[in-house]
């Protein structure tokens, strides 16, 4: 797998790296304050923008209510309920977003909102970190075929594995994202060298971070150890409140991170080798043989009487210096030139 493609846009190692800014929950269920934030993200340079449909009923048994997040003191139904869009709403933010000439992208957490992502016509599914080991559900949402970019936060290779072999099942393309799931994430926890083991386990499968820190430094290694993704949580202004807040770069951070991925993927290409450009920049850098005195016709060559010196432009680089040592000069030489060949 080359490349996965989500509406005209080609994801893969020959592309330049995807951000995708995730909208998520940080408009705290209120439609005009999502189209602000989208508004935004468009003056960054968004080309995926993206949601995550929660149906609360659907999505959760009533032991959900029991069960506090460790970046919070509410619950996580009440959480998710307070935050979540109807099905009104989420698609008048789709229609929003594409108006802008943009992707519109959802994580789905049930399957009523794989349903209402199917009814909306979406290109592609997210499918989040805790949705990774639900195979029920991963089936469910291959079965569309429709290309897939998965977090693998809190699950191992034995249960990435399991899913990747459902989508396969269903010949669906898909990516892989590396995550952790700590809002925000200590850089200590976010574990790049991962990004080599999802290139290791699953060769040839696009790949990339997921990046809950409050910042941009592991985006940025990340997409030099090859990531084709990076997936941000997006809020206009750092000030806002909410449950995700704290794990969002604003909108400086962003403008920074496009920037940044674009001259990191950009820089990656080449190997040990000279580059065409740095030909004259070569004349002068390296060294060529020289006189390092006055030398007289007939007079043997020795370390005394060459030396190396710059500019690079003679007959005999210092990589030949040794090679004239006990050779007979048959002109004299003035002191500090560069020696020629039709010396000898």
């Amino acid at each position: 797998m080359e490349y996965i493609q989500i509406g005209k846009r080609k994801i893969g190692p020959r592309f330049k790296p995807l951000v995708i800014f995730e909208l998520g929950i940080n408009h705290n269920g209120n439609l005009k304050f999502a189209k602000k934030i989208v508004d935004e993200a468009i003056n960054c340079g968004a080309e995926i923008i993206k949601h995550q449909t929660h149906i609360p009923e659907d999505e959760m048994s009533e032991e959900a209510k029991k069960i506090i997040p460790v970046h919070t003191k509410k619950n996580i139904y009440d959480i998710i309920k307070s935050c979540a869009l109807s099905e009104k709403d989420e698609f008048k933010l789709k229609k929003y977003i594409e108006r802008k000439k943009c992707i519109f992208l959802s994580t789905p957490f049930s399957k009523a909102a794989v349903d209402r992502l199917v009814k909306f016509g979406v290109k592609a599914f997210k499918i989040g970190s805790g949705e990774c080991n639900n195979y029920p559900l991963v089936d469910y949402i291959a079965s569309f075929k429709k290309p897939i970019i998965m977090s693998t936060g809190m699950n191992d290779i034995s249960s990435i594995r399991k899913s990747i072999k459902i989508i396969n099942r269903h010949k669906t393309k898909y990516a892989i994202l590396h995550t952790t799931n700590l809002y925000p994430t200590p850089h200590k926890l976010v574990r790049l060298n991962a990004l080599k083991q999802i290139n290791k386990f699953f060769p040839k499968t696009v790949y990339g971070l997921s990046d809950h820190t409050g910042d941009n430094y592991t985006s940025f290694a990340a997409v030099s150890l090859g990531a084709s993704i990076i997936e941000k949580h997006f809020i206009d202004k750092s000030s806002r409140k909410g449950p995700d807040i704290t794990a969002s770069v604003n909108s400086l951070q962003m403008k920074d991170l496009m920037r940044g991925v674009k001259l990191i993927h950009q820089a990656l290409p080449g190997n040990i080798t000279p580059v065409k450009e740095e030909k004259k920049t070569a004349e002068f850098a390296f060294a060529s043989v020289v006189s390092n005195r006055d030398i007289e016709e007939g007079e043997i060559l020795t370390k005394k009487n060459i030396w190396v010196r710059r500019p690079g432009t003679g007959d005999f680089s210092a990589e030949e210096f040794k090679k004239l040592i006990g050779k007979k000069i048959k002109t004299k030489v003035k002191k500090n030139t560069q020696i020629k060949k039709k010396y000898f």
